[in-house]
C-alpha cells in the first residue's frame, strides 16, 4: 500500500502532527478526532513512522 493511501486513511480518524528532531528522527503524533486520545511514533524515516501509525490504526479497528 502506498504511503499516500495510508496517510489518507489515518487522516479520516486522526489529526496528525509530524516533526523532525535535531538527530534526524521523525516523530508522528496521532490525536483522535472523536476522543482526543494521543499516540506517538518515532522512527528513522517518514515511511517507518507512517507504517507504525497505520498498524496502530488497524489494531484499534480490530479491537473495536
Amino acid at each position: 500500500m502506498r504511503n499516500s493511501t495510508k496517510l489518507k486513511t489515518l487522516l479520516l480518524r486522526y489529526t496528525i502532527t509530524l516533526d523532525l528532531d535535531d538527530d534526524g528522527m521523525f516523530k508522528l503524533m496521532l490525536t483522535g478526532k472523536h476522543n482526543n486520545e494521543g499516540q506517538l511514533f518515532e522512527g528513522k524515516s517518514y515511511g517507518v513512522v507512517l507504517a507504525k501509525a497505520y498498524s496502530y490504526l488497524l489494531k484499534q479497528l480490530r479491537e473495536s
